[in-house]
């Protein structure tokens, strides 16, 4: 429900206790008349290191994001936005509408997940063969490769970071970045995708955008330009990659 800050939409945003990127953001963007509410998915070990620790991890977040969305929704908001990503591609494109489905139902909203936002954003992006990397260990890795490759596209390439701890993502530096990027891309790929929201990619995804001559997506920016679109919301905001800048 709208109110006073939020004149155009209140977004209930659902984010790790460990994240300190997507609303960083979501509020660099500074989309007129639309506020975000944060709901907390309690995180007590932050540890992924391997593929048992990743799934360790996924078992809090389910445990959590119950509570997380009951807090938000104290808000009132118009529209759920999933600030997590690796649960909404878990189980292929069917997982996905599952997880979408299960949301809407609980709470009546609109929602918007990572996995969604990055296939509507390489549609409208006209693009078909990509290079993806992520925070994760292999095991999640399998799963966003599955859920791109079930949308349609044609994957040429997935990295992980593997980093050891949720809170080690938001850690990781614009040299090491680059030189993933670097390693993914080359004249077969039509786009690059970046997703795990806790790494801070927006701005540097901007730049390389215009280094590369190609997309580089970035997994908040597209949450918010799915969720502002979605919204009826058409502002266009520089800086911040082309989707937020041209779509």
């Amino acid at each position: 429900m709208t109110n006073v800050v939020g004149t155009r939409a209140v977004f209930g945003v659902i984010v790790p206790s460990t994240n300190t990127v997507v609303e960083h953001d979501y509020w660099r963007v500074g989309v007129p008349g639309v506020a975000h509410r944060a709901g907390s998915m309690h995180i007590a070990d932050p540890t992924m290191d391997g593929d048992a620790g990743f799934e360790a991890l996924l078992v809090q977040i389910r445990a959590s994001i119950d509570t997380a969305v009951r807090d938000v929704m104290t808000a009132e908001p118009d529209r759920l936005v999933m600030g997590m990503s690796a649960e909404t591609f878990w189980g292929g494109v069917d997982g996905n509408a599952a997880f979408e489905r299960r949301l809407h139902e609980a709470t009546g909203l609109p929602v918007t997940t990572g996995a969604s936002s990055c296939r509507a954003a390489l549609q409208t992006l006209g693009v078909r063969r990509i290079a993806v990397f992520s925070p994760y260990q292999p095991v999640a890795d399998r799963e966003v490769g599955r859920f791109f490759t079930e949308a349609g596209f044609d994957v040429a390439a997935i990295t992980g970071l593997r980093c050891a701890t949720a809170t080690d993502i938001a850690r990781v530096d614009e040299p090491r970045l680059r030189r993933v990027v670097a390693d993914l891309d080359g004249p077969g790929v039509d786009a690059i995708v970046q997703v795990g929201t806790n790494l801070s990619f927006v701005g540097l995804a901007n730049d390389l955008e215009a280094e590369l001559g190609k997309p580089v997506v970035a997994i908040n920016a597209a949450t918010l330009w799915h969720a502002l679109r979605e919204h009826g919301i058409d502002d266009r905001f520089a800086g911040h990659g082309s989707l937020l800048r041209d779509h």
